[in-house]
């Protein structure tokens, strides 16, 4: 024990005068002695008189010691008995036994909590708002909210969740460890804390009372030795850990369960069991359970989030329970984050840590069940509560979570929040607003680096420039990609970044999880807040570019295959992002498609090296968009040794390659009908002869038109059977072959919009995998060695007496079903493909000469971007594109069934001239003859 010094105690003061007086007398008797031997007499007598003077305080001056309980051995005890009275008198000493006493009796004698504890004085009564217009507006958005959660995950009473079964047994051996970890400060709750859970319904395993840097340290520590229970524990610290302190030491805990309790809560008697019970329930044991939450706000009608403290704002969202507003819990909701208590299982705690907080200042109670959700699928839950029975409350006293004296009045604090959550919001964090109004836009772009931003800024500019087309950016941020620098290569203003409306997400991955050489981290934060960010806005695709890192890339497609609904991945080369501006043309539910189809390039050649050196330089300069192409080599039995030569050293960069050869020479019919057969519904063959050369821009055609026509559910064209990469110059089917012109022809419409005819193509086109199954049957129902014999004889058509060509069976297979091909009309005929009319298996060298004018085949192939070319820069509706029949004149889809029923020509009889053939579409077989009107 130390003790302060006295002042008014003036026996010291006697006494030194005393030992002064005499040492003093004694030096002034001996001053009339000379010589050194005088001195060291004087100075011996002095140490003597020292040593004495120290021994009787060092030992026998004690207020303790009873100088005449001490043997009578030495001269100092007898000094000191006969000086102690000038030396501490009666009245002082008398004083200093009772001190002692006092002080041995505190030291051996057990301290009770009655001795120690304070209690927290609250003098005011709860606010109660009379505001008509909040009290409606907090209700109505509560009800709302409640009203959501009961259709979609179900909302239970409190003894409907007490009803449900849990793997804890609250009286069995399998009761749950529980610990419960207050933290402390300045409050003076601890004992009515201590009280409530030395009563609970379901006993705890541990109390860890933490005092960090609390100013009431010593009086917290007293507070739990007084009540002398081994199962609680105090910990302190000169350190302020803040509020992610406690949390830090739920880490260490090796219970089942942890209930982290702030300061001012007390919890109802029967809090541990009721917690305990809903934590073992299937439905919530990946949950965090608290008393008090918040919903945070809701999107305002311009489009922006307000504040979390915007008052008068039914989109500042909710605290719940209310008492202000009268609002009570009497069924368990979700909200977007707890406060004051958390009680979670002891592995979930890990989450909190996972991405280094926005701040440690504040926060951990947003940042707690934000890490949750990203990282573990985990919701955070206010439990009910029963009105009439306190030992359910969570917090059953003083209301203290309610009183103003909170981090909320403190407006920067306020200010931090609100980033917090925002952040929270734009990397993935799905708020019960994401829940309960979930967005749709068209795409979402995510760039790793200021680069990739660059790259893809153009497609981004067009879809957000295109009416009625929503695309957001996703940026890396931290050191990869800083959302200041994105909008700056986007010239776009910095405060972007700051502005709290959905434009551009940053997910500053190395600020939050730290730096790091593995590329773990990054890929997981990836995922995480991608996830999430879909699961909000429901992107048609995420668009980004083919080259971007690895594991980036990785995680994006995995994020991507999360959406129940449906979202594609898009890898686009830096340079084919310009050419493909037409992706904002598409409807989201087409583009979500961008990756179902399949396009193989089917080659057929045989002894034309030359023409297929040509074709092949022109595939390989093509854009691919990155995409898969598989492509193939079918050679007949008479290939030639420079053909094969050159099909073996070929390298295709974009797909699989492979040759299929014929041990019996079949023939240009058997070569081109026997060259693919479709795998599935989306695996589309491109046909082409040696002699064909290709566009750049042809694959682009190719899968803007499958987009738009084919796989848009909006669009019903069941007669597209093919896409044609050419535009004709003849009437082909008519014996004089007239010239044509499709662009004067359509003048009236749009000089160059598309067109659908009946008219497949046989130098250049893609064939639909349903139609091509139906086309080898009837092909093998209509095909024999004697092509004559073919009873189908279209009137006035050409084709009648074409022999072993597969193309004839596929015209009279497409007028009698009423089949159409989609054909591109761009000025002066330029294509995406064109025929060189080189001599082969139709066309010898004298035919070409005399018969076949190169000038009415050979048409210009497009070297530019066609999309400005097309009527209002983009493909047309379906429902606008002109449809021709086999003669080149225009008649309705309608009529063409109506023609081709008319003849009833086809392998089943159809008697009714309102009915055609139709088949199976897996087999290829028909069925029936069903009505077309």
């Amino acid at each position: 024990m130390r003790f302060a010094r006295n002042p008014n105690n003036r026996s010291g003061d006697y006494l030194e005068g005393m030992l002064n007086d005499y040492v003093g007398g004694k030096a002034k008797v001996k001053a009339t002695k000379t010589g050194c031997s005088w001195l060291v007499t004087a100075l011996t007598c002095l140490q003597l008189a020292f040593a004495v003077y120290a021994t009787i305080l060092l030992y026998y001056m004690s207020p303790s010691v009873e100088l005449r309980t001490k043997p009578e051995f030495t001269w100092a005890t007898r000094i000191a008995r006969n000086m102690k009275q000038f030396i501490i008198p009666p009245h002082v000493h008398g004083r200093y036994q009772e001190a002692a006493s006092l002080i041995t009796a505190e030291i051996f004698s057990p301290i009770t909590p009655s001795q120690v504890c304070e209690h927290e004085r609250i003098d005011f009564a709860q606010k109660k708002s009379s505001d008509v217009q909040m009290i409606k507006l907090k209700r109505e958005l509560y009800d709302e909210i409640l009203d959501f959660q009961s259709k979609t995950i179900g909302t239970e009473t409190l003894s409907e969740l007490m009803a449900m079964k849990s793997q804890w047994d609250m009286r069995g051996p399998n009761r749950p460890k529980v610990t419960v970890l207050l933290n402390h400060f300045k409050r003076k709750t601890l004992c009515s804390q201590l009280d409530s859970l030395l009563q609970q319904s379901l006993p705890f395993h541990q109390v860890w009372v933490l005092s960090f840097g609390s100013p009431n340290e010593h009086s917290l520590k007293r507070i739990v030795e007084s009540y002398n229970d081994s199962r609680i524990s105090f910990i302190s610290s000169s350190y302020d850990f803040k509020y992610y302190g406690r949390f830090q030491m739920a880490l260490q805990t090796e219970s089942d369960l942890v209930y982290i309790v702030d300061d001012d809560m007390i919890p109802g008697k029967k809090m541990l069991q009721i917690l305990s019970h809903v934590a073992g329930t299937e439905k919530y044991k990946n949950s965090v359970l608290g008393s008090i939450g918040r919903i945070l706000p809701f999107r305002q009608k311009d489009f922006t989030f307000p504040s979390y403290r915007k008052f008068r704002s039914k989109e500042a969202g909710l605290y719940l329970p209310d008492p202000a507003y009268d609002i009570t819990v009497q069924k368990i909701v979700q909200v977007d984050f707890l406060s004051s208590s958390w009680f979670l299982s002891a592995e979930l705690v890990k989450a909190l840590f996972i991405e280094t907080p926005f701040t440690f200042m504040t926060g951990e109670d947003l940042h707690l069940s934000y890490q949750l959700q990203k990282y573990r699928n985990a919701g955070s839950f206010v439990l009910p509560v029963d009105p009439t029975d306190k030992e359910t409350w969570g917090d059953s006293e003083h209301r203290l979570a309610y009183v103003s004296e909170t981090t909320v009045i403190f407006k920067d604090i306020v200010q931090v929040r609100d980033d917090q959550w925002w952040r929270a919001l734009s990397t993935g964090y799905v708020t019960q607003w994401a829940a309960m109004y979930p967005q749709k836009i068209d795409a979402l772009f995510y760039a790793h680096s200021v680069d990739e931003v660059k790259a893809l800024a153009p497609l981004l500019e067009k879809f957000r420039s295109s009416v009625g087309k929503k695309a957001y950016i996703v940026v890396s941020g931290g050191n990869f990609c800083p959302c200041e620098d994105a909008a700056a290569a986007l010239n776009w203003p910095k405060s972007v970044c700051k502005e709290r409306r959905f434009k551009i997400f940053d997910l500053q991955i190395g600020a939050l999880s730290g730096a790091s050489n593995s590329e773990v981290p990054v890929l997981q934060a990836v995922y995480s807040s991608l996830k999430g960010l879909i699961k909000i806005h429901n992107p048609s695709v995420i668009i980004t570019v083919t080259d971007i890192d690895p594991n980036v890339k990785k995680a994006l497609k995995m994020a991507s295959e999360t959406n129940a609904n449906g979202t594609a991945l898009v890898l686009l080369p830096r340079s084919s992002v310009s050419k493909v501006l037409w992706m904002a043309d598409l409807r989201s539910t087409a583009l979500q498609n961008w990756n179902r189809m399949r396009i193989s390039i089917n080659i057929i050649t045989q002894s034309r090296a030359p023409s297929l050196t040509r074709l092949l330089k022109s595939l390989s300069d093509a854009y691919y968009i990155g995409d898969e192409i598989p492509i193939s080599f079918n050679m007949d039995s008479k290939v030639d040794e420079a053909t094969i030569k050159l099909v073996d050293s070929f390298e295709w960069l974009h797909g699989p390659k492979t040759f299929r050869r014929r041990i019996i020479q079949g023939g240009l019919i058997r070569a081109v009908s026997e060259s693919w057969y479709p795998t599935s519904d989306d695996d589309f063959g491109l046909l082409l002869e040696d002699d064909i050369e290709v566009s750049p821009y042809y694959y682009l055609w190719i899968k803007y038109a499958l987009l738009a026509y084919h796989y848009d559910p909006q669009v019903s064209l069941p007669e597209l059977s093919s896409i044609s990469l050419y535009t004709p110059r003849l009437v082909e089917v008519v014996k004089e072959r007239p010239r044509w012109n499709p662009t004067e022809f359509f003048n009236r419409i749009h000089p160059n919009t598309p067109y659908l005819h009946q008219l497949p193509c046989s130098w250049g086109a893609v064939f639909f995998p349903k139609h091509w199954r139906e086309f080898y049957v009837y092909m093998n129902m209509r095909f024999t060695e004697d092509a004559k014999a073919n009873p189908v004889q279209i009137p006035k058509s050409r084709t009648n007496g074409w022999q072993a060509s597969w193309k004839k069976f596929l015209i009279d297979m497409m007028y009698l079903r009423g089949y159409v091909s989609l054909y591109p009309n761009f000025p002066n005929q330029a294509s995406f493909s064109t025929n060189h009319m080189e001599p082969g298996a139709h066309i010898s060298a004298k035919d070409n000469v005399v018969r076949h004018d190169k000038a009415d085949f050979e048409v210009p192939l497009l070297t530019e971007d066609f999309r400005t070319l097309l009527p209002n820069g983009k493909l047309p509706p379906a429902s606008k594109l002109p449809s021709l029949n086999l003669f080149n004149q225009p008649v309705s889809l309608k009529g063409l069934k109506a023609a081709g029923a008319k003849l009833g020509q086809d392998v089943l009889p159809c008697n009714n001239a309102t009915e055609i053939v139709t088949v199976d579409h897996i087999t290829g077989l028909p069925q029936q003859c069903s009505k077309f009107i």
